[in-house]
């Protein structure tokens, strides 16, 4: 890019920048938490929000996630619960990203520790001080993730939660969706101490913005299971940032599911430090209507040895649908037998929808397995034609074929009960938009 264009473009950007942060007014804290704020704004100024010219921006138009104002989304009741709604869980209720304690649970279960951010960042002594912001600023390099330093500064709820030992039932946090023009911006920290394992559950479309960063970090030998599902209102707009760090023998394990809206954006940032970690990151997306736009962002780092990695996304996209994947393996100097799998794969319904694809290896050891692997293509007819002439109707056949194809990232959930709710919540989604 001529220099000329290059300082055109970053006088861009410092402008949408400041119009942004204008409006904006960062909660009070302790001191440490000022300070992280003031340092996260001040990479936010450094950066400049994201442009459609930017590398990592270069499939998503991110204009509606940064401008001012947050773009109108009408409300949308689907007339069904919503997932993990009769199941055993702690329960936290967010309203357009204010936490309800009226409509939750107490803030209280064995094996965890958990409080709203807010109480937290005001504390002079804190172990969320370690890892508020931390992560996300690790994040930064060798990509820049402004959203989520602009969430590390302004976030004004969430909650922070640290896991001591095995809760009996998992934390579920519902967020729900009752203002047209609604910007949240939402900042959870987990901790999971060493030895000790927790179940997170996500549902609900949040707000009609809503800007999400979550920070984990895994002791040795901890566990986090992570299950998200993104949905219900066809025009909210969300972008989301997990940064997780991982220790010796410890395991991270992410499933989102995404339905609906206009534009998504999940980035997720892995870095394995202690031998023998494990992390998977999945999810599967079904989008309808030119208007669908749903991208995959994700870094896996491995730091460390015999540690293992899985990046598993399928989209299903029809009538003008846009899917997008980026995702990276990097492993460094001295990460021997380091084991790392990426796969992402798009089923397009139509001539009209798209799936763009950035899968990328940089690999810096000798004693390694890594792949990757992307493809797109349309319904297979042959298997379509056997359904058929078995007396299967043609939409309930491409339906089958459509649950078939998603069933690999579906089956890195642990909890069979969980992935047949995400099942019967897909089968339904499709039935619907056959009807």
């Amino acid at each position: 890019m001529p220099a000329i264009a290059k300082e055109k473009l970053a006088q861009l950007k410092r402008d949408t920048t400041e119009e942004r942060l204008a409006g904006m007014i960062a909660p009070m804290g302790a001191g440490w938490a000022s300070e992280a704020r003031a340092a996260a704004q001040a990479r936010v100024r450094d950066m400049g929000l994201p442009h459609p010219r930017d590398e990592y921006w270069k499939f998503t138009r991110p204009e509606t996630l940064v401008e001012a104002d947050a773009p109108h989304a009408a409300l949308f009741d689907g007339g069904e619960p919503h997932l993990f709604h009769d199941r055993a869980r702690l329960h936290l209720v967010f309203r357009d990203g204010v936490l309800d304690e009226a409509a939750s649970d107490a803030l209280a279960l064995d094996g965890i520790e958990i409080e709203r951010l807010g109480k937290a960042l005001d504390t002079d002594i804190h172990w969320a001080r370690d890892t508020y912001g931390v992560l996300e600023e690790a994040g930064q390099s060798p990509v820049p993730r402004p959203l989520a330093a602009l969430n590390t500064a302004y976030a004004t709820d969430g909650v922070v939660i640290r896991v001591t030992g095995t809760p009996a039932h998992p934390v579920c946090l519902t967020y729900l969706h009752e203002d047209e023009t609604s910007d949240a911006i939402l900042h959870h920290v987990i901790r999971v101490e060493k030895g000790a394992e927790m179940t997170l559950l996500e549902t609900g479309p949040g707000a009609a913005r809503v800007n999400q960063v979550m920070e984990v970090d895994i002791e040795d030998s901890g566990r986090l299971h992570h299950i998200r599902a993104q949905g219900r209102d066809h025009e909210r707009r969300a972008v989301t940032g997990t940064f997780a760090r991982l220790g010796t023998e410890s395991t991270f394990k992410s499933f989102t599911m995404t339905v609906n809206g206009v534009m998504t954006r999940n980035e997720c940032v892995v870095t394995l430090t202690g031998d023998d970690a494990v992390a998977h990151v999945a999810g599967v997306c079904v989008g309808d209507g030119k208007d669908f736009h749903h991208d995959d962002t994700v870094f896996v780092t491995h730091d460390a040895v015999n540690c293992e990695s899985r990046q598993v996304f399928k989209k299903v996209l029809r009538n003008g649908a846009t899917g997008v994947f980026q995702g990276k393996i990097l492993v460094k100097d001295g990460a021997q037998k380091t084991d790392g799998y990426q796969i992402s794969q798009s089923l397009l319904l139509d001539d009209d929808s798209q799936f763009q694809a950035k899968p990328e290896l940089e690999i810096y050891a000798d004693d390694v397995a890594c792949s990757h692997g992307s493809t797109s293509g349309a319904i297979d007819e042959t298997a379509l034609f056997y359904l058929r002439s078995r007396g299967v109707p043609e939409a309930e056949a491409t339906d089958l074929l459509v649950l078939a194809f998603l069933a690999e990232a579906l089956e890195e959930i642990e909890d069979e009960d969980i992935a047949g709710e995400m099942v019967d919540r897909l089968s339904g989604w499709l039935e619907r938009r056959a009807a």
